[in-house]
C-alpha cells in the first residue's frame, strides 16, 4: 500500500473513510473495539488493508516516527494513553480515532459519536480511568506502514 497513486489519493481516501465512519454514528457494534473501527473506515472505506497494531497504544508507537501533537489534521488517526480491563487488571491499550481537522474526532467509546479531541480526555473508562492525549499520525504515514 506504499504507491504514488495512493499518498496522490489521501483526500480521497480521507473523504471515503470519514463517510463510511460516519454511517455508523451512534452503533454500539463496536464499544471497546476502537481500533477495529478506526482500521475498518480506511479499510472498508476504501478497500484496502493496512497493517497497524493489535491495540491503539500498540499501533501509536509502531506509527510513533510520525506522532504529532496539536490539532489533528483531518484524516489522522488520532491517539491516547488509556488504561482498560485486562484479566490480569487494568492495561494501557490506549484508545483512538478520526480527526475531522476541526479539533472534532469520529470514535467508537460506549458507541461509535464525534467528540472533540481534547474533549475525549473527560471520558471515563471502565477502569475509571481517562484517556490522555498522544497525539495524531498523518493518514499518508498509515498507509506506509508495512507489516
Amino acid at each position: 500500500m506504499d504507491t504514488e497513486k495512493d499518498r496522490a489519493n489521501i483526500p480521497e481516501l480521507t473523504e471515503n473513510m470519514l463517510r463510511w465512519a460516519e454511517g455508523r454514528l451512534g452503533s454500539p457494534d463496536y464499544a471497546g473495539w476502537c481500533l477495529s473501527f478506526i482500521e475498518d473506515a480506511l479499510e472498508q472505506g476504501n478497500g484496502i488493508e493496512i497493517f497497524g497494531g493489535d491495540s491503539a497504544k500498540e499501533s501509536a508507537v509502531l506509527y510513533g516516527d510520525g506522532i504529532r501533537t496539536g490539532l489533528p489534521e483531518r484524516g489522522a488517526f488520532v491517539f491516547y494513553d488509556c488504561l482498560c480491563p485486562g484479566e490480569d487488571g487494568p492495561v494501557n491499550w490506549g484508545h483512538c480515532g478520526i480527526s475531522y481537522g476541526d479539533g472534532r474526532v469520529i470514535h467508537a467509546w460506549d458507541r461509535v459519536r464525534i467528540d472533540d479531541y481534547r474533549g475525549i480526555e473527560k471520558l471515563t473508562a471502565r477502569t475509571g480511568d481517562h484517556p490522555r492525549y498522544i497525539g495524531w499520525v498523518s493518514l499518508s504515514r498509515v498507509i506506509r506502514q508495512k507489516p
